[in-house]
């Protein structure tokens, strides 16, 4: 039996200085989507060869505290600098998490990528709330280049399938897990299908950045969030296109604590927020130093 269709609807957008982003998550239909509470999409931009690097300077530094940020960058380049001294390139195909513990202050900015010849920038961004233990803990930064990242070629030549979170079959991502999550980058050649059998309790979610795609027989449009019921049963993506599409699959058990966002602090009560905004301000997060 295919899933039930919970709910679709399109981001908003949050344009951040030149970055143009559509705001999936969370929308009018879902708080959360398993851990994940957040999910912005930095549109894809062709830049000019003769443009400047941006780089990184404090202008963009800014805190959090009790989840984990995941970029997955598509195209382009991704420099992040943080307060506990992590600094690194990502390129690519690669992805970056940032368990922001129990406070941390990063900055990074999106270039286009020196070794590609596409002059593009398209990347997403994750948050995935933490376990009160978690929220607790020190930070920690994972890089996590494009050549590391499982993929798994899909029989009779449908494409192919990154593991970015969790487990798929017999890959795993190195990106950690507190709790049962995983995000799958599907790629589906022109007139293929693809089905992942769900588990009963966890919640699904589909994402079309670029592309339609038919899913459990209804047609979705590009730019569209899918959400399911939390039932058993298969979702089935559909590519009756003549070209080859990418879809996003993400979620997970549904975080069972209390919930309380402020700004960039997503905390399990009020009180804690405003702890988290007092430790900011007394300079407990540390500084950035930029070498």
């Amino acid at each position: 039996m295919k899933k039930k269709i919970s709910f679709s609807t399109q981001g908003q957008r949050a344009d951040i200085g030149e970055y143009k982003i559509n705001r999936m998550l969370p929308n009018r239909y879902a708080e959360a989507v398993g851990p994940f509470v957040f999910l912005d999409h930095a549109l894809p931009i062709k830049h000019s060869p003769d443009e400047s690097v941006k780089k990184v300077n404090g202008s963009g530094a800014h805190p959090h505290r009790g989840i984990a940020t995941l970029t997955y960058i598509l195209n382009g380049e991704a420099d992040h600098h943080d307060s506990k001294g992590h600094q690194e390139k990502v390129r690519s195909g690669g992805a970056q998490w940032m368990k922001a513990g129990n406070g941390i202050i990063h900055d990074e900015v999106l270039n286009v990528d020196p070794q590609s010849d596409d002059l593009l920038t398209h990347a997403f961004q994750f948050w995935i709330n933490l376990p009160a233990k978690q929220k607790a803990e020190p930070p920690e930064y994972l890089p996590v280049q494009a050549s590391e990242v499982p993929q798994q070629k899909l029989s009779d030549e449908r494409g192919w399938i990154k593991i970015i979170v969790g487990a798929y079959e017999h890959l795993a991502s190195a990106i950690p897990n507190y709790s049962k999550q995983f995000l799958y980058h599907i790629h589906l050649e022109a007139g293929k299908k693809f089905s992942i059998d769900t588990e009963k309790g966890m919640q699904y979610a589909a994402f079309l950045p670029l592309h339609n795609a038919l899913i459990n027989d209804t047609e979705y449009q590009e730019g569209e969030i899918i959400g399911f019921d939390r039932n058993e049963g298969i979702i089935e993506i559909s590519n009756n296109s003549e070209a080859a599409i990418d879809i996003i699959v993400f979620g997970g058990e549904r975080y069972a604590e209390p919930i309380a966002a402020g700004g960039p602090f997503v905390m399990n009560t009020q009180t804690e927020v405003a702890e988290a905004y007092q430790d900011f301000h007394a300079g407990k997060y540390g500084t950035i130093s930029y070498g």
